[in-house]
């Protein structure tokens, strides 16, 4: 069976996914009177299961809103030793090495998952684990804050195969991994 693991995620234009505090309001400092999504709901149909950190599965159930998400979630975290008990059969904790949990992930039948998270991402990228990036540029300069990418132990090369506007102001390009 194929495996995917892919990206999808949104930064300011100097590559921040949150800033200093993790907050995300600027997300929507662009007007969106329409709730147009940006091609998550595409992008969603071709996911198995979704693999997130902590940080980013503690700002998901800060949002108060009900749980966003119909495939499983799998979080990694080697502190973390429970979820919230509504979310025991939708959330579930993994910790390890990337592919030893990708392994276990893989023999539960889930083979398409969406990375996501600061530190998750840049983790499987630096184990050249990410096949595939859909990254939406908001026009905002934070100047700090996480950043999406960090340090890789080689280059990766990855192909733009398209580029899309979303509300005359977001730049989505979607890459695949060529190497």
């Amino acid at each position: 069976m194929k495996t995917q693991n892919k990206v999808f995620i949104a930064t300011s234009l100097d590559g921040f996914i949150a800033n200093k505090n993790g907050g995300v309001e600027w997300l929507e400092s662009i007007p969106n009177p329409d709730q147009v999504d940006m091609g998550y709901l595409e992008f969603i149909k071709h996911i198995d299961a979704l693999i997130m950190g902590r940080n980013t599965f503690e700002k998901v159930l800060s949002f108060g809103i009900e749980w966003p998400y119909s495939r499983p979630v799998f979080v990694l975290s080697n502190t973390l030793n429970s979820v919230p008990e509504k979310y025991t059969d939708k959330v579930f904790l993994v910790k390890g090495l990337l592919k030893d949990v990708l392994k276990h992930i893989h023999q539960q039948g889930f083979y398409n998952l969406y990375i996501d998270g600061g530190h998750v991402i840049q983790n499987f990228l630096n184990e050249n684990l990410i096949d595939e990036m859909i990254i939406s540029i908001v026009p905002i300069i934070l100047g700090d804050g996480i950043p999406l990418f960090a340090k890789t132990s080689r280059p990766l090369y990855f192909k733009c195969i398209s580029t899309k506007i979303y509300l005359d102001n977001i730049v989505q390009n979607h890459f695949i991994r060529i190497s």
